[in-house]
Order: C-alpha cells, then structure tokens, then sequence
C-alpha cells in the first residue's frame, strides 16, 4: 500500500502533453535509442521521433520539467512507448498508456519477443496477444508479437 501511495505522488507530478514542434525530438530519439533492441544509429532515432513529432502521433511525460517518456499513436496503433531509465517502474508508462486508452476504443501494437518487461506490462494493461511473427517482414529483423486491447469489458 505504501509504493502504490508513492507510486500515485509520482504520478500527479507527471505532466503529458503534446509536442508542437521537433524541438524535443533528440531527447526522444536518445530515450528510443537506449530502450529500442534495433539495429538503429542514435541519429536515425532522433530522425524518427522528428518524424512521428511532425505527424502530431507523440505524447511526452515530463517531471520537474525533463522528459520521462513518450507514447507515439497512429489511430489504434501504439507506435512507440518508451520510458527512459529513471523513470520505468514509476507508474509513467501505465500513465501514458491509460491515456491512449481514454481516447481510443481499441489499441494493438507489436512488441519484441526478446523484451519480457515490456510482454508482462502490457499484459497488466489488459493487452492480448493476437499473434507471433519471426519478424522477417520488418525492418528489425527481430521477432515479436502482436497485441491488442479491446476497450473496457470488451
């Protein structure tokens, strides 16, 4: 009771908002490198995050004023969720996701097979696994799994 305490302070000090401009594209790009197991250079993170900034798809998390993380959606498709070290088991990801969810019926997204913390988080969030994939068809070249969450009792 006293980390979900803990957990619920961090939270309300959180702050999401929408990005206007790529002015925060490099620290988006640095928090995907870090957190993406893709054969990606630092520079071509930051060049996607641009990307995903300039089609209005990214929603930040901020405490104190520095970026905890980012969700970037395309209708229903979570593109990209990604925390950045000190922040990942403070309730953000949940915060951003829970978000996504308040506006959207249905969400899927894939998510890497090797990435186990990221399975049991979205399985928490009431994610289902739709399917598998040895990822040949994808740029990464990795396998992954797709999942789907279908509303509130769906």
């Amino acid at each position: 009771e006293a980390e979900a305490r803990r957990l619920l302070k961090q939270r309300r000090n959180v702050a999401l908002r929408a990005l206007a401009d790529g002015r925060d594209a490099a620290a988006l790009g640095g928090i995907l490198w870090q957190g993406a197991a893709a054969p990606y250079s630092r520079a071509e993170c930051i060049a996607f995050c641009r990307v995903m900034i300039a089609r209005g798809w990214v929603r930040v998390a901020r405490r104190r004023g520095r970026i905890q993380g980012f969700i970037a959606r395309d209708g229903d498709e979570v593109c990209a969720l990604y925390l950045a070290g000190r922040a990942r088991g403070r309730g953000i990801g949940k915060l951003l996701v829970d978000e996504a969810k308040a506006v959207r019926p249905r969400l899927w997204l894939r998510c890497a097979q090797a990435n186990g913390a990221a399975q049991r988080f979205y399985r928490r969030e009431g994610f289902v696994e739709a399917g598998r994939s040895d990822g040949r068809a994808r740029a990464e070249q990795q396998p992954d799994i797709t999942y789907i969450w279908a509303g509130e009792g769906a």
